[in-house]
């Protein structure tokens, strides 16, 4: 008997707990309830999770808005599937998981943009996955303005499905390089898969081959924004020739070459990041690559990783600039406390970070 009794005190403490939960969300509810329209549009929007970098878009989740946001009652679920900014951002993950499932759930989350654009984050991880990705985006081709691609699988075709996305205007491709030497070369057919209404474009665990490009290509041509690696430096000017609306560049240079470098002016380059990754043990010609372009727009310059740092001509090369950098980030290569501070006497803004030291 005692233990029955037990029972029914926990049973009735329980329900006293539910209870006061459901008055409790009324009291928090109620004066929300009574909000217009358009002001609890606004605090949904600010309820979205916050994407701190680039391209770091958070998987579809019932525990964060805005899935969360149509749980809690009617009206805020007619709310918020009614605003179609809330569901313009996707992470889409294709595997061979409920793949059918899966599908039906991302299509209901694209159906709520309503023809908005959208910004799209995809994760391959085998060869027949981009068929499954063409059938759910195929209703929404004409919606994709902004593209991160991540696959593992160097036969994936990732790239096939480029040349039909009409909106498009920035894309990030990641291919992970993990167990090889070094990235493979672009192949020769992805510049003509690109739309040329793109302005943004990221490559990471590729290799931009110059030789397999024309100067033509109107997808360089309208370029403002590229990250992207190359063989040598010689290859940078040329890139810049062929992206003359350039105002952002990232850089990778993989090796050191002997041939002379050709001068070149661009009149638009406001940032300059530059790192270098040699595979070879020659001194990198940083120097001679700065020094031989005209860079009278370059408010920002960022350095990675360039061995026997060649101070006295890379001050050389910030007194010549037409007007002070407004910021100068070096990382990666040793220099002793007076030349930061002749660094600092030239640009006040200027950022070291000491390079990496193994435990």
């Amino acid at each position: 008997m005692d233990g029955i009794h037990t029972l029914q005190q926990q049973l009735v403490e329980q329900k006293n707990k539910i209870v006061e939960s459901i008055y409790l969300h009324k009291r928090l509810v109620s004066p929300l309830w009574r909000l217009p329209t358009e002001i609890l549009s606004q605090i949904f929007y600010h309820c979205l999770p916050q994407i701190t970098e680039p391209h770091q878009f958070q998987a579809p989740s019932k525990l964060t808005a805005p899935m969360l946001l149509t749980r809690i009652c009617r009206r805020w679920r007619e709310v918020a599937v009614g605003m179609p900014n809330l569901w313009c951002v996707l992470s889409v993950e294709v595997d061979d998981r409920n793949w059918q499932q899966v599908a039906f759930c991302y299509d209901s989350w694209l159906k709520r943009t309503r023809e908005r654009p959208l910004s799209l984050k995809i994760h391959f991880h085998a060869v027949d996955h981009s068929t499954k990705l063409r059938r759910l985006l195929q209703p929404y081709i004409n919606q994709i303005s902004s593209l991160s691609v991540e696959f593992y699988h160097r036969k994936t075709p990732a790239l096939n499905m480029f040349r039909e996305l009409l909106a498009l205007e920035e894309i990030f491709v990641y291919e992970d390089i993990s167990g090889r030497d070094m990235p493979a070369s672009i192949p020769r057919s992805t510049s003509s898969q690109l739309p040329s209404t793109m302005c943004s474009l990221y490559v990471i665990g590729w290799l931009l081959n110059l030789d397999d490009l024309s100067s033509c290509n109107p997808v360089w041509a309208h370029l403002t924004t590229l990250g992207i690696a190359v063989r040598t430096e010689k290859a940078v000017p040329h890139l810049l020739q062929l992206a003359p609306n350039l105002s952002s560049l990232m850089i990778c240079i993989l090796f050191v070459d002997s041939e002379p470098l050709m001068p070149f002016t661009h009149p638009n380059l406001q940032t300059l990041t530059i790192f270098y990754k040699c595979y070879d043990v020659p001194e990198p010609k940083f120097c001679d690559l700065l020094n031989t372009l005209s860079l009278p727009t370059l408010h920002v310059l960022i350095v990675y990783n360039v061995p026997q740092w060649p101070h006295e001509e890379f001050k050389a090369f910030l007194a010549q600039l037409g007007s002070p950098l407004e910021s100068l980030i070096i990382r990666g290569s040793v220099m002793i406390d007076e030349q930061r501070a002749e660094y600092v006497a030239l640009v006040p803004s200027f950022q070291y970070v000491l390079p990496w030291q193994p435990c």
